[in-house]
């Protein structure tokens, strides 16, 4: 069931959107190297990764091991030290484990301010919004406030107006992580339904195992500072998964025992 990092990664089951090139690729980082300060030790070394176009990827590793680092990297709020990132569909639309959503506006208000930063015409925006906030069913939340939604609402807002920025690939830093099991269990089937309907990448950055085997169809592990590729492992597990069944418990124990494998490796507890 596992790979080393220079196999191929699993097909994507979903279409790719006609703006990705015909190379094949959604997002590819080549030789990417990452250092902050003058002489700075690097926080990540070398990281050769291609994602494919409607694949789901999710990125593990340790607190600390540049998961969050290589997500800024590929949606253009940083640059790398060294090496090459290209995204051919344009910049990635970017959801964080906080909402970040603004409290002074709208549910709607707020998709609609993604959508129009986006350069939609004010007069299709209302509709756009409300057809985002259905496909993450939340139909009747276009007027709410934000204070009046629960954490699991405003994350599906969030993720509403991630999608309003439009482009082929979605990077999810942790963004169910601060939620009860429950609600992140909903959410984990939302995800999925949303990202076969929608047809774009996913690299969605988690510490959670069994969550990146919930929903990955391939996992990717980063050993610790330097956050190298230690190994992926490509998830042959029909979905719709269910985070309790047999061969994701499985998986996830091979799947932890490498990450504590690179936690002792690195001298990290």
């Amino acid at each position: 069931m596992s790979q080393t990092v220079h196999e191929k990664p699993a097909a994507a089951a979903a279409p790719a959107r006609d703006a990705v090139q015909a190379d094949g690729h959604a997002v590819r980082l080549t030789g990417v190297s990452k250092s902050f300060g003058r002489g700075g030790a690097p926080v990540l070394d070398g990281i050769d990764l291609t994602v494919a176009p409607g694949e789901f990827v999710c990125l593990l590793g340790a607190s600390g091991c540049g998961k969050s680092t290589l997500l800024n990297l590929v949606a253009g709020l940083d640059k790398p030290s060294a090496g090459a990132i290209d995204v051919p569909g344009g910049r990635p639309a970017l959801m964080f484990q906080e909402h970040a959503l603004f409290p002074w506006l709208k549910a709607g208000k707020n998709i609609e301010l993604a959508l129009k930063l986006r350069g939609m015409p004010r007069e299709e925006r209302k509709a756009e919004a409300q057809r985002l906030l259905a496909l993450v069913r939340l139909d009747t939340a276009y007027d709410k406030r934000v204070h009046e939604l629960s954490g699991g609402m405003r994350q599906r807002v969030a993720l509403a107006r991630a999608l309003a920025q439009a482009g082929d690939v979605l990077l999810m830093d942790e963004p169910f992580a601060a939620l009860d099991a429950i609600t992140r269990d909903v959410l984990h089937d939302e995800l999925t339904r949303i990202w076969a309907d929608t047809g774009r990448a996913v690299v969605f950055v988690t510490h959670n195992v069994r969550e990146a085997v919930r929903l990955g169809q391939r996992v990717v592990l980063l050993s610790s500072r330097p956050g190298r590729i230690a190994r992926e492992w490509t998830i042959g597990i029909p979905q719709p998964r269910r985070i309790e069944a047999p061969d994701v418990s499985a998986l996830s124990i091979e799947i932890t025992e490498h990450l504590r494998g690179e936690i002792r490796r690195h001298g990290k507890h």
